[in-house]
């Protein structure tokens, strides 16, 4: 009954020794015909040419049988086989159980322990059949022909006996030597070809591990840009709808021009979404370049004109010879300044607020310091508490510093300190 299509076969339950069915056919087939020329050879050197009795006769041909009955374990115990043959091969049998038992043990020569039992039994083998093959012919009352009767001369029967010596031995010890040699090649090629699809399969894992962690890694950045473009820049549109609901009434010149703030920080962060997003989409903007630069240390000023102009007191102080950063380093910086700002937008209503750039020899120091904040006047916004964990992160993956606390006199400090170009490339250098 055959399968159904693409389904497997089920596996072939081994047979004792023998991993395969037919392999246990073939070996019975051949234990028959041995064992029939075994037993036919026995019964007649012991009946006719030794003139024994009807009983040894039958006990000969039950031991030829069971001599060519030893096939069936030649693939378990190889030596057994050919054991069996150096007996018989005296009385002019055994030669299909020799040739069958040497070329299995030949075909077993990759085993460091059978090595010396395959050249010891080949040549005993060899020096047997030759000596039987003399004994035959020279043997009195054979038909063959002898030199003391005019035939062949001495050493033309021993050219004969070796050959025929040779026949009986080296061909099935060659054929054995290769189909062994043939079978390990094939089956270290199958396990080179096994250990190949083992590493192509780990390699594979670690290219779809590695991918995970690229989309994983690439999603906490932007993760992190969302935060930092929307919490700082909705955070001032709260502040100014806040301030212009107070005035509108009072003072309509100055809730227009809070109005007009809003409407600008809300193109801001729009623009700065719409990049966001353009990566996202794997498509460069126009002006993703522009975005870029203002982002590093060179918008600095305009973002604490924005803080001031939501009501915010801040100083902005800068000291130090600049130096050459790179361009992740600067939106880092830029990204600390404007999370301290938020914070204080946040937290800090009505306190005054110091923002500090210094360049240091080894790199740069950016912080934000806002005192005590005023009684009531607190902004309610709501806060995640990413902010601050997202610009650790960011900071020490750029082998820079971050300390984020309070001070002793009730203000919260935010600071970090990032490396220049030039301290990274002498570092690397060192």
């Amino acid at each position: 009954m055959s399968n159904p299509p693409g389904e497997a076969a089920p596996p072939v339950r081994p047979l004792w020794w023998w991993k395969r069915r037919r392999s246990a056919f073939l070996d019975i087939g051949l234990a028959v015909l041995a064992g029939l020329e075994c037993a036919f050879g026995a019964y007649q050197f012991v009946g006719n040419r030794l003139g024994m009795g009807l009983p040894l006769a039958v006990l000969a041909v039950v031991l030829g049988v069971l001599a060519g009955a030893s096939l069936v374990v030649r693939r378990r115990w190889p030596a057994v086989p050919v054991l069996m043959a150096l007996l018989f091969l005296p009385g002019l049998s055994g030669v299909i159980l020799l040739m069958v038992s040497l070329y299995t043990l030949a075909a077993t020569w990759e085993w460091p322990s059978r090595r010396r039992r395959v050249v010891a039994l080949s040549g005993l083998a060899f020096v047997e059949s030759v000596g039987m093959v003399l004994t035959a012919m020279l043997a009195p009352g054979t038909s063959a022909p002898s030199p003391e009767v005019g035939g062949p001369p001495l050493w033309g029967l021993v050219l004969l006996a070796v050959l025929v010596g040779v026949a009986l031995t080296v061909p099935p010890v060659v054929t054995g030597l290769y189909v062994g040699a043939k079978r390990r090649l094939v089956e270290s090629l199958k396990d080179r070809a096994h250990g190949l699809e083992t590493e192509l399969d780990l390699l594979a894992e670690q290219a779809q591990e590695r991918a995970r962690r690229a989309r994983l890694e690439e999603r906490t950045r932007i993760a992190r840009e969302m935060h930092d473009v929307v919490a700082h820049r909705v955070s001032l549109m709260v502040v100014h709808a806040g301030a212009l609901e107070r005035i509108v009434a009072k003072d309509p010149q100055k809730a227009a021009q809070s109005a007009k703030l809003v409407a600008e920080v809300g193109r801001q962060a729009l623009d700065e979404l719409r990049e966001i997003l353009g990566v996202l989409r794997m498509a460069e903007e126009p002006g993703a370049g522009s975005g870029e630069q203002a982002d590093g240390l060179a918008g600095l000023p305009g973002l604490v004109d924005q803080s001031k102009a939501a009501g915010m007191t801040v100083t902005f102080t800068v000291s130090g010879a600049r130096r050459p950063f790179s361009t992740e380093a600067e939106r880092t910086a830029f990204r600390v300044v404007q999370e301290g700002l938020t914070n204080a937008h946040k937290h800090a209503g009505g306190a005054l607020v110091a923002v500090l750039l210094a360049y240091v020899p080894n790199g740069v120091r950016v912080a934000v310091v806002n005192g005590c904040p005023a009684a009531g006047e607190r902004v309610g916004l709501p806060s995640g508490g990413n902010g601050l964990v997202g610009m650790r992160e960011r900071v020490v993956a750029l082998g820079g510093t971050f300390r984020a606390g309070p001070e002793c006199d009730g203000g919260f400090r935010v600071e970090a300190v990032l490396p220049s170009r030039l301290a990274l490339q002498s570092e690397r250098l060192g």
